[in-house]
């Protein structure tokens, strides 16, 4: 498929405007990882910092399923909306509190919990309303382009913020999120009234159990969430221990940030590839090419000079977005629209449930059998559930959908 053909996506005008506010949005976003790791360990250590990312972990885990079925029941645009305004909000506030120099770790556990809440609604809204406004056959070219974009921004992200940081301090940098966020909310709101899918008038609790059902109906689901469940808490001490490694080893925030562009450019690497090939089984590669995060852990034992260390980095990120990529095409042309919300909250939910655990552990383990050690067992693990995935035959038979929808019209939103 050609490179101009694969872009013809944006000649949508609701995609259009989903795709400019996701990417005006991933602009801070990109300045987050480096900002959080270094703000956190300023104030605080290892273990503080896997608390505030295990805050917003459990949010996520906790309100997923939550978010997945408001989302099958309300106008997703709409939930997005307000996801997009709670989260500039709460970056208003940090920076508050780094301008008044009140600033605390409790502080940042609160708004990483107050972030995952908003993320655990906007997820699975902006999951659902893809297939809303873009054709079945054109679905993965939408996913890729959305990645390749993000990871295209992010790429820039952490050096810049690392010049941020070190001229004018946190407080300018959450600043700049919150405004990304609102100009994410606008592109929301100029977008014209959508489809929405009703899902009748039985309770909250019969719905998320309809999700669940529908979650494990599907073997192909079943066995990648619980190989992903595993996978995610071996990835849990890459960013736990990566920033502590560095700053021990290497030039701190400087390096890290230099890490983090190589992440960014795997990812567009990933996003590229996944913008033009479609395997006709995608979790095949998929899952394959997952086996490059073990790698990315194993480079920072011992920490390996900081070009090897940037091309793991790139590895990692770079089969973590095609994996997601195909991934999620897969279940957007697998599963009916109007379940679609809550099997994506569910799935998510199942696959991170214990990387909230895994993030606040880490620290802990670390200090008591050492980080390399803590290192190479997350590794083994890795290895392990992503090579485990691809034993299953409904994962590796599972095939893509390529016709055009034929569903009914929907009813206006509301």
């Amino acid at each position: 498929m050609s490179l101009r053909r694969s872009l013809d996506v944006l000649t949508a005008r609701e995609f259009r405007l989903l795709w400019l506010g996701r990417s005006l949005s991933a602009i801070g976003d990109s300045l987050m990882p480096v900002t959080t790791a270094f703000a956190v360990l300023k104030i605080g250590s290892a273990s503080d910092l896997g608390l505030v990312l295990g805050a917003g972990m459990a949010a996520r885990v906790v309100f997923m399923i939550v978010g997945g079925v408001w989302a099958d029941r309300l106008p997703r645009r709409l939930i997005m909306l307000a996801a997009d305004a709670l989260r500039a909000a709460v970056q208003v506030v940090v920076a508050l509190a780094f301008l008044t120099d009140a600033i605390e770790v409790w502080n940042l556990i609160v708004a990483a919990f107050l972030f995952g809440v908003a993320s655990s609604f906007f997820q699975p809204a902006s999951t659902g309303l893809l297939p809303q406004i873009v054709p079945a056959e054109r679905v993965q070219e939408a996913n890729a382009l959305l990645g390749l974009t993000r990871n295209g921004i992010e790429l820039f992200g952490p050096a810049v913020a690392g010049v941020l940081i070190a001229t004018a301090g946190y407080a300018l940098v959450y600043v700049i999120d919150a405004v990304t966020f609102a100009a994410s909310f606008l592109c929301l709101a100029l977008m014209r009234s959508l489809a929405t899918l009703r899902t009748g008038t039985q309770s909250f609790l019969a719905d998320a159990r309809e999700g669940i059902r529908e979650v494990l109906a599907r073997p192909w689901i079943r066995v990648t969430v619980t190989a992903d469940v595993f996978t995610n808490f071996a990835i849990a001490p890459y960013f736990v221990l990566g920033p502590l490694v560095v700053q021990q080893h290497l030039d701190g925030a400087r390096d890290w940030g230099l890490m983090m562009a190589a992440s960014a450019a795997g990812g567009i690497a990933g996003g590229a590839l996944t913008l033009r090939w479609k395997p006709r089984r995608p979790l095949v590669p998929a899952y394959a090419g997952l086996m490059a995060i073990p790698i990315g852990l194993l480079t920072l034992v011992p920490p390996l000079p900081l070009p090897l260390l940037m091309f793991g980095a790139l590895l990692f990120s770079g089969s973590i977005v095609v994996g997601n990529t195909f991934w999620s095409t897969m279940e957007q042309q697998h599963v009916p629209e109007e379940v679609l919300g809550r099997v994506d909250s569910v799935s998510w939910t199942g696959s991170v449930l214990i990387m909230p655990l895994a993030f606040a552990i880490v620290g802990p383990v670390a200090e008591a059998i050492g980080v390399g050690t803590t290192l190479v067992m997350a590794a083994a693990i890795g290895l392990a559930c992503t090579g485990g995935a691809l034993l299953s035959r409904s994962v590796r038979e599972l095939e893509r959908l390529d016709e055009p929808s034929l569903a009914a019209p929907l009813e206006p939103e509301g």
